[in-house]
């Protein structure tokens, strides 16, 4: 079930499609496990085509940058990207790099010949759960099936994909996503949510959390990847501000991006779509009036929030290599009704 299965409702505007990332057109989303309790490969293609010869506006942002996400050099230079971004546990980014590198190259004639890619992987770190000593590590098989599989329309959320060993508030977290539409736009949201002191956590404003301290803990370390995508047209340096606006949603949820902690967002947009192959030595962009931007940045904020509890109301108890039990989060003892 979802948070507003539970009557759990963050946010004040309107609901809109409240669904996922994958209500904006074109974004889809696979996952992949080697094993059913090992972390694996969450993948999201930006936009219904392909992004090495549409390339699209994206830009960056970190709260607390104790974490990784590749590709961030180009991205702040050109302020666009030509690649899917991949999500997995923090030992395999090299593994997914590299794979991702493998799989889309023998896919495109042109890449290592016209050009290269620079991929864009992110990471948290699953290891107080899974076995990443001795556990399978992802392959180019792995990532091409997360790529190959990805599709619109629901995602599966929480122990799933790059989400399984992920802890959010001492209870199982993992993958969660949501969406809003505001002005005639969808904003979308899919985080990678493994952070979160218990006593700390606040459900929709109530700080259930000290309720919840003396069942299970958790340090406050560890990181959440919030990729947002939107229908929009915005140009680099409006993205850049929308990626800031996910952390305040965070911070709703009991976030204060600890010293260990890596808050990072990857933010883009389907609009303004630029052909590789274009001859013409100008281009024609759309942008939307900056002072419209704040019903974007409150829906963002909104549902990166409800992505947030998404992910911990899929949950499912996990046992970790160590016999311990990652516990599912007791949603229903917390439900409106």
């Amino acid at each position: 079930m979802r948070a507003r299965d539970h009557g759990f409702a963050p946010g004040l505007l309107p609901p809109g499609a409240a669904n996922a990332i994958t209500d904006v057109a074109g974004v889809r989303v696979g996952h992949a496990n080697h094993v059913a309790d090992h972390t694996g490969v969450t993948a999201v293609w930006p936009h219904g085509g392909d992004p090495w010869s549409d390339w699209y506006f994206c830009a960056t942002s970190a709260l607390n940058g104790a974490g990784e996400l590749t590709g961030t050099n180009e991205i702040e230079e050109w302020g666009c990207q030509e690649v899917p971004v991949l999500l997995t546990g923090t030992p395999y980014v090299g593994a997914v790099h590299a794979a991702v590198t493998h799989t889309l190259t023998a896919r495109q004639p042109r890449i290592g010949r016209d050009d290269v890619i620079i991929p864009v992987v992110g990471e948290c770190d699953p290891s107080s759960w899974c076995d990443v000593r001795d556990g399978p590590e992802p392959d180019d098989a792995l990532v091409a099936r997360a790529l190959d599989t990805a599709a619109g329309g629901s995602i599966e959320e929480g122990q799933v994909g790059a989400g399984v060993g992920m802890e959010t508030f001492g209870f199982a977290g993992g993958i969660g996503t949501a969406s809003r539409v505001v002005g005639g736009h969808t904003l979308g949201v899919l985080v990678l949510s493994n952070f979160g002191l218990t006593e700390r956590f606040v459900l929709c404003g109530r700080p259930v959390g000290i309720e919840l301290a003396g069942e299970t803990a958790s340090s406050g370390e560890g990181s959440c990847i919030c990729l947002v995508a939107t229908d929009a047209p915005l140009l680099p340096h409006q993205l850049r501000r929308l990626a800031r606006r996910p952390f305040l949603g965070l911070g709703r949820t009991g976030s204060h991006g600890s010293h260990g902690s890596g808050e990072i967002s990857f933010a883009w947009t389907t609009a303004n779509l630029m052909a590789r192959d274009e001859a013409a030595e100008v281009r024609d962009l759309r942008m939307l009036r900056d002072d419209l931007l704040s019903l974007l940045f409150a829906a963002c904020a909104e549902a990166a929030e409800e992505a947030v509890l998404n992910a911990l109301c899929a949950g499912r108890d996990l046992r970790g290599y160590d016999g311990q039990v990652l516990r599912r989060f007791p949603a229903e003892r917390f439900a409106v009704t």
